[in-house]
């Protein structure tokens, strides 16, 4: 049974291609440095954001915790805005793996202030914990992209501090398809970068921390200790390598569709789509309990076999990815146009 899953990009199904790539997979021991199809991957995944050296990580939580590890010593704060994943969603990893304290500033959309991360460093005071990291995040998971300008103004900003920026890029070939930029710039604007392989590009896992051969060095013998040297793992690097190979070209087609499910979600009475942040793949938009109840509406919806999330913040989110076509969209809004009613 099909079902239309709305819950996010991370749900899509390997291609089918990518099915036969992992089944004739060449593999060998990763932890010795022998799989090939690893080593073929992380050579890609480096030039792809022009860093010297990357490496596979389970998932995106983990490159982001690893980032942190390397990065920084216990007891050590790390500036971030105060809605970004590894603050929201990362199971508060940082205190107990790396050791590190959070500041978190705010943001409008997901951006930070240039003059709120200069004034958040903290200056050289036996009293105050030492500024260790920078952390930005593009695309942003709440739907927008970070302009370039902001992103070279923070990185300036850390250079004159002598401070690294780990950018959380889990979207970044998205936020490359927003912006009609390089991956490569993008990533210019930090130190080590992070982006999944799992988030609208179909993969069936796996993440990459990209940065300098030095820093990529000590991060292998950090997954080690954190339980992520997976041996084998090639099977999982070979769909990889057509996500970056190929799925990257055609995310603009997920963001056009989430264009036009905003515009259909818009002819819904009662609801408030959120247009400034409708960047990349998600619609955000708000429907009061007056319109239909949040249970009513998940429950009916899924009765028709499409899967949605409840609120965040008083917020729906809808994702759009390969797996969706516009008529799947269609039958979404003239399902909750019925179950409105």
């Amino acid at each position: 049974m099909r079902f239309i899953d709305l819950r996010s990009d991370t749900v899509t199904m390997p291609t089918e291609e990518m099915r036969l790539a992992i089944a004739n997979a060449e593999v060998g021991d990763d932890v010795y440095g022998d799989d090939p199809t690893i080593n073929k991957l992380e050579k890609l995944a480096a030039e792809k954001v022009g860093k010297e050296a990357a490496l596979f990580v389970p998932s995106g939580t983990f490159g982001n915790q690893l980032a942190l590890l390397t990065h920084t010593r216990r007891g050590q704060e790390v500036i971030v805005g105060r809605d970004n994943h590894i603050v929201l969603h990362e199971v508060g990893g940082s205190a107990v793996i790396a050791g590190v304290q959070l500041r978190t500033l705010e943001t409008v959309n997901g951006v930070m202030k240039p003059e709120d991360v200069k004034n958040a460093i903290r200056p050289d005071d036996i009293h105050e914990p030492e500024t260790g990291l920078i952390c930005v995040e593009e695309a942003h998971g709440c739907g927008a992209v970070v302009p370039l300008s902001i992103l070279r103004e923070i990185k300036q900003i850390a250079k004159n501090n002598s401070i690294p920026v780990h950018m959380d890029g889990a979207r970044l070939f998205n936020a490359a398809a927003s912006l009609d930029a390089d991956p490569k710039e993008i990533a210019a604007c930090c130190d080590t970068v992070m982006f999944c392989l799992s988030k609208g590009l179909a993969a069936p896992a796996g993440s990459m921390l990209a940065g300098s051969k030095s820093f990529i060095d000590r991060a292998r013998k950090y997954r080690k200790l954190m339980g992520g040297g997976m041996r084998q793992v090639g099977i999982l690097a070979a769909a990889g390598i057509i996500a970056l190979e190929k799925m990257a070209d055609r995310l603009h087609e997920d963001h056009e569709k989430a264009k036009y499910m905003a515009q259909r979600l818009s002819e819904l009475p009662g609801v408030e789509v959120i247009r400034d942040r409708l960047d990349i793949d998600m619609i955000f938009f708000k429907m009061g309990e007056d319109v239909i109840p949040e249970k009513t509406l998940i429950e009916g919806l899924y009765e028709k076999n499409i899967k949605i999330n409840g609120t965040e913040a008083g917020e729906y989110r809808f994702v759009c990815h390969i797996d969706i076509t516009k008529e799947d969209i269609d039958f979404v809004i003239d399902t909750m146009k019925e179950l409105i009613g």
